[in-house]
């Protein structure tokens, strides 16, 4: 096919299909898919990569959830942190403009 002055090709980055897009449209015109190495999946073997792209998933999740236990703590530290650190300063009337004339 014939590329328009407006179309240009770009390679996705996570499946590596190449993708025309049109500027002024601002959209996806074409796409073909990225070759494969020639081996495809056998039906037999559908449930083992099931299996897999669910632990997959749910080693994914786990990390998710590791994360945000731990987000909660090291908020709490940093509150606590700061609020040492407020503690610390001396305590001190603050200057406005016009006490200084």
């Amino acid at each position: 096919m014939t590329k328009l002055n407006s179309e240009f090709e770009v390679a996705c980055p996570c499946c590596g299909a190449a993708l025309v897009v049109d500027g002024n449209l601002r959209r996806t015109v074409r796409h073909s898919e990225p070759p494969r190495d020639g081996v495809r999946p056998e039906l037999s073997e559908a449930q083992r990569i099931l299996a897999e792209e669910a632990e997959r998933r749910e080693a994914i999740f786990q990390q998710s959830v590791e994360a945000e236990k731990t987000r909660g703590d090291a908020l709490s530290k940093r509150f606590e942190e700061a609020l040492r650190q407020a503690r610390e300063e001396p305590v001190s009337k603050p200057q406005r403009d016009f006490d200084l004339d």
